[in-house]
């Protein structure tokens, strides 16, 4: 793990190559992991799908995001062109050569999708776990997570918690509402600019979207209107934290998807002229 410094932002990193390489020389795929919002951080991608990813064959990147886990935390400054910024830089300073393939989870999809639209040359393709664009109807159903946030300032609310999760996700639910309380963070994501339906449809990477069953935050009709050619996977059961309840759905998901397109981009440098 390492810290570097983009955009004022002391950002914590980790990369983690590719192991288990039958053929060294070959050109391996990148993968650059993006965490959710609020509590979240590197850590669930770290104690799920990055080390599995890794061991085969795959290159991984992962950060904590501005406000989150050990990177540094302004007062202002969280607006979505802010953390697209951030990962334009991040993949700077790393030298990452190449497309990349962006997995983001819940936010962090938001802000890889983002991420694909400001620089599509960049994105071999997108696979979004619990997210979508961030478009007008996305920050309406975030506006609802504004309003959940703020329950957590009541002290009756941190029992309830407690009671239904546990100590660990209380503690974790007081820390995060407390940084919520003295940074501009749910104010300044939530506040726009979106992206118009043209923007949204202006991606042309392939892109899938794995949604829980019993999600009551995404709507997959709605990218799927939009982006015909995007892959919708439902997973049974399974609500917003699909990606720590299912760990190993969801690896097998982006191996195999990592795979298929990794696979057809380099066949098709193989036939390219020159």
């Amino acid at each position: 793990m390492t810290q570097i410094l983009i955009n004022g932002i002391d950002m914590h990193a980790l990369r983690i190559p590719a192991k288990g390489l039958a053929n060294p020389d070959r050109q391996h795929p990148t993968v650059v992991l993006v965490h959710g919002f609020g509590a979240d951080s590197l850590a669930s991608f770290y104690f799920t799908l990055a080390a599995p990813l890794s061991t085969s064959g795959i290159e991984v990147i992962t950060y904590d995001m501005r406000g989150h886990g050990r990177s540094s935390r302004p007062d202002t400054g969280y607006r979505l062109s802010d953390f697209v910024a951030d990962l334009t830089g991040l993949l700077d300073a790393l030298d990452v050569p190449g497309p990349v393939h962006l997995v983001g989870n819940s936010y962090g999809g938001t802000v890889a999708f983002s991420y694909a639209v400001a620089h599509p040359e960049r994105v071999a393709s997108l696979f979004l776990i619990e997210a979508e664009p961030a478009s007008e109807p996305w920050s309406r159903k975030m506006s609802i997570l504004h309003g959940k946030f703020r329950e957590f300032e009541r002290p009756d609310e941190m029992d309830r918690v407690a009671a239904q999760l546990g100590p660990y996700m209380a503690r974790l639910a007081k820390v995060t509402s407390q940084k919520l309380q003295v940074t501009t963070m749910v104010r300044d994501t939530f506040s726009g600019p979106w992206l118009s339906r043209e923007q949204v449809q202006s991606v042309r990477c392939p892109t899938i979207e794995v949604l829980g069953s019993e999600s009551d935050v995404v709507d997959q009709a709605e990218l799927a209107s939009l982006l015909p050619h995007c892959r919708i996977v439902v997973v049974p059961g399974q609500r917003h934290l699909l990606l720590m309840n299912a760990p190993h759905t969801v690896l097998d998901l982006v191996l195999s998807w990592i795979d298929e397109h990794h696979s057809a981009r380099r066949s098709q440098a193989e036939v390219s002229p020159g």
